[in-house]
């Protein structure tokens, strides 16, 4: 079973992703609110995959990435957007982003994109 992290600043986003997720066979191993937790909950879980939105204070969601393919070169993160943010999805995507997924999202390329990831890179 795929452990994932879940970074969202948005308490609901994070709800609706973990009930999803878990629904469908993930383990959600930790939440994170911010960046900097994000970075913090990467190191204890060690999670197989991250959700990460790109838009949250302090430190956002592409300077995170960064930090966390610097501890783990082949971490795999994908990017959350809302729609109107096309520079920021592609600069995260230059950062490193295994993919992205657009807000508000369907289940199905959610489902979608985290198993092609899962069945491409094989996680131990």
């Amino acid at each position: 079973m795929e452990k994932v992290l879940i970074v969202d600043d948005a308490a609901f986003m994070r709800l609706s992703l973990r009930t999803l997720l878990e629904t469908n066979g993930y383990q959600v191993v930790g939440e994170a609110e911010n960046g900097t937790m994000a970075i913090r909950r990467y190191i204890e879980y060690k999670p197989d995959i991250v959700t990460m939105d790109i838009t949250m204070p302090g430190c956002t969601g592409i300077e995170a990435l960064k930090e966390i393919l610097k501890i783990d070169p082949k971490a795999n993160v994908i990017m959350i957007s809302a729609m109107g943010q096309e520079r920021l999805v592609r600069d995260s995507i230059i950062a490193g982003a295994q993919s992205f997924i657009v807000k508000p999202y369907n289940e199905e390329p959610v489902l979608k994109t985290i198993k092609q990831i899962v069945e491409r890179e094989i996680i131990v």
